[in-house]
């Protein structure tokens, strides 16, 4: 189902019978809510006393908006007079929020209708209005109505903004000023201009299309544009010349690759796409790093990493943790270590005596990794780590050997011990089970 019938089902289910209306008067918050949501896509036109049912609005004295399929979408009555959804939209933003809201609309088939339209519009408290100078019926190949704009602008003090030149008027920057003076307007506004060639806002004047369409190029492949919306801009820009080789080159084009190829910049492409995955990179890194940060802030840190070459073969600050933890009677210091998926990098915390601790240093593997975080707990609270050079301790001596063993054995041996404190454990609760 497409928009425009999304929106008149969802208004007809709103606004099918009058008497619902005329009771949401009395708690209109709700459809004001709704009309704001909706204000944007109502594409209905208001007909009073139509041919097609002069019967109808005449007896009930009614104006319906209907919709292009003569459905009527919307009725409302003297009584709702400026209560109704369609003011209600203009009234309820200016009073809501704290940005100046404007107003854009397309003229009425006379003059008087418009002014009085746009004098109404005027009264809800709108920073300012544009006006397209055609009416709803018009296409951009009929003339824009600067009289009428005109005579808007002459009849309220807000500012009017012009719009529909493009074809007609505006075709250098020069232009701008003179279409502004035929319209009375204080500024204006351009679409299809703009689009055709965006450096008409160039004072010095217009660039060479081909310059324009590959700096525009350029912009969509480094922000990744959607390639449907590049081609749509890149076919606007040259128009007429669509049925050249090169236009039939892009309309063919399913990609922003393939727009770059069409236009010789395929390099171009290459290049930023390298550029963007080394910027992917590091955010997702920045990004992980961020988000595997514990919550928790009773967690200490320290920035450091665990080098053996400070270390004498048969010690380790496992093992000096360890034996301080046996010998305050503590519980076995327990390591919980991650894996980073973007380089498989480790980080260990490793938990005494209710305490966490932890580096915020990745290390390569998970052993250096819970050596940094013993690193950190024996730092924090004032003890020896058993570093060359370092002060003769007492607890390396239940540690060491005759013969010097290397730290990851002795490692093994500690995860052995935990494995075994662990079984033992499981079988205690086994058997009080």
């Amino acid at each position: 189902m497409c928009k425009r019938c999304q929106l008149i089902q969802h208004l007809e289910l709103r606004f099918a019978e009058l008497e619902k209306e005329l009771a949401d008067l009395r708690c209109n918050r709700e459809l004001a809510d709704l009309a704001q949501a909706s204000f944007r896509e109502i594409v209905c036109t208001p007909k009073v006393a139509r041919e097609e049912i002069p019967d109808q609005t005449e007896i009930l004295e009614t104006v319906d908006f209907v919709a292009p399929d003569e459905r009527v979408i919307f009725r409302t009555c003297e009584r709702e007079k400026n209560h109704v959804v369609f003011q209600m939209i203009l009234r309820t933003l200016v009073k809501g929020i704290i940005k100046p809201v404007t107003c854009k609309i397309r003229i009425l088939p006379s003059v008087e209708e418009t002014v009085k339209l746009v004098q109404r519009i005027e009264s809800t408290g709108v920073a300012a209005i544009a006006v397209h100078g055609r009416i709803k019926e018009e296409r951009p190949q009929h003339p824009v109505h600067c009289d009428t704009i005109k005579a808007i602008a002459d009849a309220v003090s807000i500012p009017v903004i012009a719009n529909g030149g493009s074809s007609e008027h505006v075709k250098v920057h020069s232009d701008i000023e003179v279409f502004q003076s035929l319209t009375g307007s204080s500024s204006v506004m351009l679409a299809r201009a703009a689009m055709w060639n965006p450096s008409i806002f160039r004072k010095d004047g217009i660039l060479p299309l081909e310059h324009v369409m590959r700096e525009y190029i350029k912009y969509a492949v480094c922000y990744d544009n959607y390639h449907s919306n590049t081609k749509y801009c890149l076919c606007q820009m040259l128009r007429e010349k669509m049925e050249t080789p090169l236009g039939k080159r892009l309309h063919a084009a399913q990609s922003n690759q393939e727009i770059c190829q069409v236009f010789g910049m395929e390099e171009y492409w290459k290049e930023t796409q390298s550029a963007l995955e080394i910027r992917k990179s590091a955010v997702e890194l920045g990004r992980q790093e961020t988000e595997e940060q514990p919550n928790d802030t009773d967690v200490i840190q320290l920035p450091v990493r665990f080098d053996k070459r400070e270390y004498p073969p048969q010690i380790t600050p496992k093992m000096f943790l360890l034996e301080w933890s046996r010998r305050e009677k503590l519980p076995q210091p327990v390591y919980e270590t991650v894996q980073r998926s973007l380089d498989r990098f480790f980080r260990s915390t490793v938990t005494v005596d209710g305490k966490q601790f932890r580096s915020t240093v990745w290390d390569k593997s998970k052993k250096l990794a819970e050596q940094s975080a013993a690193i950190v707990c024996l730092r924090t609270l004032g003890l020896p780590e058993g570093k060359i050079g370092e002060k003769e301790s007492n607890l390396v001596n239940k540690r060491k050997r005759e013969k010097e063993v290397p730290y990851e054995k002795i490692e093994e041996e500690d995860e052995s011990a935990k494995s075994l404190s662990k079984k033992q454990n499981v079988a205690t609760k086994n058997a009080m089970l």
